[in-house]
């Protein structure tokens, strides 16, 4: 049996969990309502205050699919009430980023600034610290729609493995080369 899938997901006090017939399971907290639809062959049950993720067969992928939900349940269970958070920094000589509502301009070297329309899920924020590289700040309740998001902003301008210009992750650490040795 599925060790991740087996284990059962305490519900917090503030949290209630609905499971229809056709097995959308919607999740309400303080942070939000967040829904996710499951496979007809996993089985999704609140007992004793927990959720218990079952599977119909031992099929690889019945076991496959019982991990999987009782992960993204969970990931819905802690994004309504604690939410997700990603920092981003931009490193490099006139990079820059401000935000006016949801929407996020970047500023990232070319010749044109870069305007992103958040999705109304997500709350950003940006920094600009003397001596610093700016900082984006994403959160939601939603895990999966904040990782999309940051791969989105990262993708407009990837960090270079020689100067590290570009978006990368608050404590990321990149492979860095040796770049070209000048000849004698």
């Amino acid at each position: 049996m599925s060790r991740i899938g087996k284990a059962p997901i305490a519900i917090p006090s503030g949290v209630t969990i609905a499971v229809s017939d056709k097995n959308l399971v919607t999740v309400k907290g303080p942070k939000g309502e967040l829904t996710q639809q499951v496979d007809r062959d996993i089985t999704v049950k609140q007992e004793d205050g927990n959720i218990v993720v079952s599977r119909s067969t031992e099929q690889k992928k019945h076991k496959a699919l019982h991990g999987l939900y009782r992960s993204l349940i969970n990931n819905m269970v802690v994004g309504v009430t604690e939410g997700y958070k990603t920092t981003q920094e931009l490193v490099g000589v006139g990079y820059r980023a401000t935000n006016t509502g949801n929407t996020l301009e970047l500023t990232l070297g070319f010749s044109h600034p870069i305007v992103f329309v958040l999705p109304k899920e997500i709350k950003v924020t940006t920094t600009s610290e003397k001596g610093k590289s700016p900082t984006i700040i994403l959160e939601s309740a939603d895990k999966q729609l904040v990782g999309q998001v940051a791969a989105k902003i990262r993708g407009f301008r990837k960090p270079e493995p020689y100067k590290g210009k570009g978006v990368k992750f608050a404590g990321e650490v990149l492979r860095r080369k040796a770049g070209k040795s000048a000849k004698k």
